[in-house]
């Protein structure tokens, strides 16, 4: 960390003078953006900055001592069409914004993807009255669908019960490791500076204006570096409230909603990503079966509320693998419970508890903080959207 930090002393010598604090240590690194959190939307935002700002210093910090570790790499890896959310939304916004842009860059780069399509299937009228409205969504918002019935769905996938399918072809799967390498990659080639294994002690306002943030490298140092950031972006995920309440006490709170996968033996039942119609409130999409780029395809995720943001055990009992029998039946009846085997989960971060209402994404500059601004909440569809958030908050600067 601190070879890294004080590289970028060099870089913003030139246009920031080093200040004296009369009561206050001073800080050992001046920089222009500091990004906290090294998951997908903290490196998008990253490698948006230097891109778009390239006369200024960047510098991303990661807890860990590798890049997306947490609910970046531990996901569907799908990429969304933008159909569910409020159509007002941010994450409805973002994702068909992120959507299309991601598109965009895998067409030009080797990042593995396919376009596979969606199904969401209703199992009963009542069912496919929802679906209905969705797809009514879905021209109002410039998202394409279109509708299959229960006939016509058993002759491309036979394995699949449907009473009808409303079928969304632009989504799609990405090796998100990939994403994320390309993204990291290039932030440091366009001159940002990341380190890694470097956890954010505290936060507070400089005097002469800017951000005070000590810095611990390793986590368990006693010695944290003291980073003067003239902007501050927390896109911190799973510890995003901790770090925002740094400055604000007491201001957010992140629930943990963790959800396991099973993996399958066998060859994969169908060609495209098949999705029951989603929980109440938007809690999660349902137990769905997705495919990897090697067309293997695993169920999940299961939604469950837990305590710790490190909660990364993985259920290997009779009650658990029922659950999922049975949520996986209602639109695969022939699934071979003997070829379903526990792989693993992933924690999404929310604003809601169990049983809450919908609630966005909180991208915002915070009004009483100028230049320090939060990124709280992002979970599905945050990878999609990753792009379009980046592209949202340096335009809410440059505001």
């Amino acid at each position: 960390m601190q070879s890294v930090l004080r590289r970028s002393v060099l870089i913003t010598a030139k246009r920031w003078s080093r200040r004296l604090y009369s009561a206050m240590r001073t800080p050992d690194v001046e920089v222009d953006n500091l990004v906290i959190g090294g998951g997908v939307v903290g490196l998008a935002v990253a490698e948006r900055l230097v891109r778009q700002r390239s006369r200024e210093s960047t510098i991303l910090v990661e807890r860990h001592s590798r890049f997306g570790e947490e609910t970046s790499s531990r996901n569907s890896e799908v990429i969304h069409a933008g159909l569910y959310y409020p159509e007002d939304s941010l994450k409805t916004k973002l994702c068909i914004r992120g959507k299309n842009m991601l598109y965009t860059l895998l067409q030009d780069t080797n990042i593995p993807y396919k376009k596979l399509g969606k199904w969401v299937v209703a199992e009963n009228e009542d069912q496919t009255d929802y679906i209905k409205n969705l797809h009514e969504k879905s021209k109002r918002i410039g998202v394409p669908t279109y509708f299959m019935t229960a006939d016509e769905a058993r002759k491309e996938e036979p394995e699949v019960f449907a009473h009808s399918v409303l079928v969304s072809p632009t989504t799609g799967i990405i090796d998100s490791h990939s994403y994320m390498e390309y993204l990291e990659s290039s932030f440091s080639s366009s001159g940002g500076d990341i380190a890694l294994g470097s956890e954010v002690r505290s936060i507070r306002t400089a005097l002469t204006g800017g951000y005070l943030v000590e810095v611990a490298t390793p986590p368990t140092s006693d010695k944290p570096t003291l980073v003067l950031a003239k902007h501050v972006f927390n896109s911190a995920g799973l510890h995003a409230d901790k770090v925002a309440n740094m400055l604000t006490p007491n201001s957010f709170k992140l629930y943990y909603a963790k959800g396991q996968y099973f993996g399958y033996r066998n060859k994969s039942p169908v060609r495209r990503l098949i999705y029951p119609c989603p929980e109440k409130n938007l809690a999660g999409l349902g137990t769905h079966l997705t495919l990897d780029m090697a067309g293997r395809c695993k169920f999940g995720p299961d939604v469950l509320y837990v305590d710790g943001s490190d909660d990364y055990a993985v259920a290997d009992d009779d009650q658990k693998l029922e659950q999922f029998v049975e949520a996986v039946r209602k639109y695969y009846p022939n699934v071979d419970k003997s070829s379903l085997y526990p792989d693993y989960a992933g924690i999404r971060p929310k604003l809601a508890g169990p049983g809450g209402s919908f609630q966005d994404f909180i991208i915002r500059e915070e009004a009483d903080f100028k230049n320090f601004y939060n990124l709280i909440g992002i979970e599905s569809p945050g990878l999609t959207s990753s792009l379009a958030i980046a592209e949202y908050v340096v335009d809410l600067m440059e505001k």
